[in-house]
């Protein structure tokens, strides 16, 4: 399956410095500014299967970054953990001494998938 305009964005973020100029500005132009492969030719004044091949050649290097590195993916996870660690945050006052068990249960868990991400 093809990745979304928006996850490629993302990446792009995270490891455009990677990418050639001309690469980068291609993938810019056709993912951040939503533009089509003839209008990016026209703007830059090459042809539009260049464009095409500056995309699809970064999208590729961006996914073996990805894949290698998985730093949006830790990105994610990290978010999410956050998340869960605020709204934990938010519910003991609520919960209770009867809550602190389930709250120390959550926290494990979510310490393990902090470790279980490091390796």
């Amino acid at each position: 399956m093809k990745p979304d305009k928006l996850s490629m964005t993302l990446l792009l973020d995270c490891y455009g410095e990677l990418l050639t100029e001309k690469q980068r500005d291609c993938f810019d132009l056709y993912c951040n500014q939503d533009l089509t492969l003839a209008e990016i030719a026209e703007l830059r004044g090459i042809s539009r299967q260049g464009v095409h091949d500056a995309v699809t050649r970064a999208e590729a290097q961006l996914l073996r970054l990805e894949e290698t590195t998985r730093c949006l993916e830790r990105e994610r996870r990290d978010a999410r953990i956050a998340a869960a660690l605020e709204n934990l945050a938010r519910e003991l006052p609520r919960s209770g001494p009867e809550g602190l068990p389930e709250t120390a249960a959550v926290l494990a868990a979510l310490a393990r998938e902090l470790r279980q991400g490091e390796a």
